[in-house]
C-alpha cells in the first residue's frame, strides 16, 4: 500500500519557482513526498541559488510553456510574471510579454490539460478606493488577468483560485537592484549604516505579510481554494515613515514615483474562511533582524 502511494504522486508546476515566493513555496511543498514538484523559470529575477533539493528545474519562459513542459501537472502555481509597479513604465515590453502573453499561454495550457490554476494577482487594484488599477502598466495588466481567468472559468470551466499578496517580506526577498522589495532595501541600508530611503510623502500606507504566512495560504489554496478574493495580509497598515522608524531614525525622503499608491484595501474574510490567519508581524521581524546583526 505504501509503495503504491509512493508511486502515485500529485504533479505540481511552479512558474517563477526560482524567485522569492516560488522558491519558498517549493521549499515547503517538497516536504510532502506525495508531491512531484517542477519549476519553470526564465531567471529574470529568479536565481539558481534559490533551487531546492527535491524539485526539478526547467529553464524557460511561460510563453513557451507548451514546448518546455512535456507532462501534465495537476496544479500550476503561476508566479512567473513581472512584479514591480514603478519600473513597469520603463519595462513595458517585459510587462506585456510576461504578464499578458506569458500568462495567457499558462491559462490556455491549464484549460487544455485541465490543470488547477493558482494565480497570484495584485493587490494594487484595490488601492486608493479601487482607482489604482489603471495607474501603472503592472497594475492594469494584472487586473486584466484576473478577468481573463474568471472568464475562462465561465467559458471553459477552468478550475482556479486567485490570491492577493500584500508586500511580502522574509527569506530570499530581493535586497538590491531596481526589483528589490522595500523591506529588503531597508535591511541592506540599515546593515550598511546608510540612511533609509523613504519615498515621498512618507505617509502612504502598506500592509506587510511574512513569506511564511503567504506559503501557508498557498498550500491551503492548493488543497481547497476555489474562485477569486483570497487576500493574504495582516489587516494592519503602516505609514512608510513608521516602517523606516522601526529600523532607525536615520532616513531621507526621496522623490515620489509614478504609479505610487497611497493606501490599500484588504478583505480577509475569504482567507479566514479558508482556515488561514497570519501568524507573523512586521515589528517582531524587524526587531529580530536588528538583534541578529549585533
Amino acid at each position: 500500500m505504501s509503495e503504491l502511494k509512493e508511486k502515485i504522486k500529485l504533479s505540481v508546476l511552479v512558474t517563477g519557482g526560482a524567485g522569492f515566493v516560488g522558491s519558498n513555496l517549493i521549499a515547503e511543498l517538497v516536504k510532502d513526498k506525495s508531491l512531484k514538484i517542477h519549476s519553470l523559470d526564465n531567471y529574470f529575477t529568479g536565481k539558481e541559488e534559490n533551487h531546492i533539493e527535491g524539485a526539478l528545474y526547467i529553464k524557460g519562459d511561460c510563453q513557451e510553456i507548451n514546448s518546455c513542459i512535456d507532462f501534465i501537472p495537476d496544479v500550476i502555481f503561476h508566479f512567473g510574471e513581472y512584479s514591480r509597479v514603478s519600473t513597469s513604465f520603463e519595462d513595458l515590453k517585459k510587462v506585456w510579454d510576461y504578464n499578458i502573453k506569458g500568462t495567457h499561454k499558462v491559462v490556455e495550457f491549464c484549460r487544455k490539460h485541465k490543470c488547477k490554476l493558482i494565480y497570484s494577482a495584485s493587490s494594487t487594484k484595490f488601492a486608493d478606493n479601487g482607482n489604482n488599477k489603471n495607474e501603472s502598466p503592472y497594475a492594469f495588466f494584472k487586473s486584466q488577468n484576473t478577468d481573463l481567468i474568471k472568464n475562462y472559468n465561465k467559458w471553459f470551466n477552468l478550475d482556479y483560485a486567485i490570491c492577493y499578496f500584500y508586500n511580502v517580506y522574509g527569506s530570499r526577498q530581493i535586497k538590491t537592484g531596481k526589483y528589490a522589495t522595500v523591506i529588503g532595501i531597508f535591511e541592506e541600508q540599515y546593515k550598511n549604516n546608510q540612511p533609509l530611503t523613504v519615498v515621498k510623502p512618507g505617509y502612504q500606507t502598506r500592509d506587510f505579510t511574512h513569506i511564511e504566512d503567504i506559503i501557508r495560504g498557498l498550500v491551503l489554496l492548493m488543497k481547497r481554494g476555489s474562485g477569486d478574493g483570497y487576500c493574504f495580509g495582516t489587516g494592519k497598515s503602516y505609514q512608510m515613515l513608521e516602517v523606516a522608524n522601526l529600523f532607525s531614525d536615520n532616513f531621507t525622503l526621496i522623490d515620489s514615483r509614478v504609479g505610487e499608491r497611497f493606501e490599500s484595501f484588504i478583505d480577509l474574510r475569504k482567507s479566514y474562511e479558508l482556515g488561514w490567519k497570519p501568524k507573523n508581524n512586521l515589528e517582531n521581524y524587524i526587531k529580530n533582524f536588528k538583534e541578529n546583526l549585533k
